[in-house]
């Protein structure tokens, strides 16, 4: 009945020819869906209860609620670190294809030019729709109100260089751009609130559907929660990952080196005096405010009638690790750990509800989605799918592997030459490419070291490198070359100058 139901939806857009369509559009606007996109930061799937692989003392009730009005997906990989993962969202393109970005002046600031670097939202403008923004900007000094935005409350990080880590109190905050004031209020509250103000019409055309990206900047350190929540998960505790401490058998040299956690009295990981689970239980105080203002918003959709109408996407910029691989509070590497977001997508009576898609799916995968929802045609080459297909039918047959190219502080054809030695590192992680499939993941570093696979189903935590294991090199080979295939399909200017890696097949065991 789910899938009739969606279908129905879709086969009037294309009735209605939206699906085809360029700038003009002729369809009623009550019948173009609205778009929240929610957007969380260094926000691991894991912090979300509804994933099996949460803590079991964690709760996000409204969270798990989407989930179970919508399709969650079960490996989502959005980006490798905040300002790369923001920039496909904008582009549709993975990192390296992303022209003209890049960074100057005192971290993080950045710049682009927009004619070489166009953001997809001012097609939406084109269309018809009212475009907004609100919560943290870390794409450029330029935020594009105006000619990306009709509505746009944020916070210009790469501005106001001197506050970039003001997550939670005294941000610059920057109103459609104009005045620039300083935000005294919890920062995840304040967001919620202009969000709200937008749904129920304030500054906004109500004529028109509309399109919010809401960039939440929880979670990311210093890990700050609301001083209501700062009582939570009192006295938890949990399995200390593995490998926390070296040595890491079969993994790179590179990954060796790793070493964020000092042992304490009882052998036991601390940090600053504190202990790994003191870490972990702050980290997920500052989720509950999330979870709380999901629940407002909802209820804003339900009263103001909206909610049937209005696709919601929540997800983050990618994940982040703490203690696994020996990482403190770090994304970037290309373990679930440290870079797999959650994902999860809801619109009542036009999606299937309560299901999990298995298909692993990246960042580029979600703007070709959006245009499909908003029947208007992709205004140039994206890199990745429309997840329609999937969201119809979550067990569909999906041939697209997924591609993640992490190429450090460089975009566009800055990385068409890859640095050699420490110039290819970010964070102590070496740039990379890579692959994952229903099963497995490739990792390839771009440097001289050797590559990483893991059989997903029956190695989560990524401990048992197969890349290295003679009996697995068929599989090895064939990612090796999906990795190429995909590279080529999104004109990746490097892919003809990888270093070559370092061989280290072991015996059989």
């Amino acid at each position: 009945m789910r899938n009739r139901v969606f279908g129905s939806f879709f086969a009037g857009l294309f009735a209605l020819g939206l699906l085809s369509r360029g700038p003009a559009y002729a369809a009623a606007e009550s019948n173009r869906p609205n778009i929240l996109f929610i957007y969380t930061d260094d926000h691991s799937h894991r912090t979300v209860s509804a994933y099996p692989e949460a803590y079991p003392w964690v709760r996000t009730p409204t969270i798990d609620r989407l989930a179970t009005e919508g399709v969650r997906f079960h490996a989502a990989y959005i980006g490798a670190w905040c300002m790369p993962s923001r920039a496909t969202l904008l582009t549709g393109h993975h990192q390296f294809g992303v022209e003209s970005m890049r960074m100057e002046g005192p971290y993080p600031g950045s710049a682009y030019d927009p004619e070489r670097c166009p953001f997809w939202p001012r097609v939406f403008r084109q269309n018809g729709y009212v475009t907004a923004q609100i919560g943290k900007w870390h794409t450029g000094v330029d935020t594009g109100y105006g000619r990306d935005w009709d509505f746009q409350i944020v916070w210009n990080r790469p501005k106001y260089t001197e506050t970039n880590q003001n997550y939670y109190y005294d941000q610059p905050i920057t109103f459609h751009g104009g005045k620039t004031e300083i935000l005294k209020r919890y920062s995840t509250d304040q967001y919620t609130d202009w969000a709200i103000d937008f749904i129920q019409g304030k500054g906004r055309d109500t004529s028109k559907p509309w399109y919010l990206w809401l960039c939440y900047g929880a979670v990311h350190s210093p890990y700050t929660p609301a001083e209501r929540h700062r009582n939570e998960y009192a006295g938890v505790d949990f399995d200390t990952p593995l490998d926390i401490f070296g040595p890491r058998p079969g993994k790179p040299d590179w990954a060796q080196k790793i070493n964020h956690w000092e042992k304490g009295p009882n052998g036991s990981p601390m940090w600053r005096g504190r202990s790994l689970a003191s870490w972990v239980r702050q980290y997920h105080q500052g989720v509950s405010a999330i979870d709380e203002g999901v629940k407002r918003l909802l209820n804003t959709l339900e009263k103001t009638g909206q909610r049937k109408n209005t696709l919601i996407v929540f997800t983050s910029d990618q994940g982040l690790a703490w203690g696994q691989h020996g990482f403190r509070g770090v994304k970037i590497a290309a373990y679930d750990s440290n870079i797999r977001s959650p994902l999860i997508v809801s619109m009542p009576g036009s999606i299937p509800q309560g299901v999990v898609c298995r298909t692993p799916v990246g960042g580029v995968d979600l703007v070709p989605t959006f245009f499909t929802f908003a029947g208007v045609k992709l205004p140039w080459e994206m890199h990745g799918h429309d997840l329609t297909p999937l969201l119809k039918d979550p067990n569909a047959e999906w041939p697209h592997p997924v591609l993640l190219a992490a190429t450090g502080q460089r975009f566009g054809s800055d990385v068409n030459v890859i640095p050699e030695g420490e110039g290819a590192f970010h964070a102590e992680v070496p740039w990379y490419v890579m692959v994952r499939d229903m099963r497995y993941k490739y990792v390839r570093p771009l440097v001289h070291d050797i590559e990483e696979l893991y059989d997903m189903d029956k190695d989560p935590e990524e401990l048992d490198n197969l890349a290295i294991k003679p009996e697995h090199q068929e599989t090895l080979n064939r990612l090796r070359a999906a990795a190429i295939s995909e590279l080529r399909r999104t004109h990746a200017g490097f892919v003809d100058r990888m270093p070559p890696v370092r061989k280290a097949v072991s015996a059989s065991r």
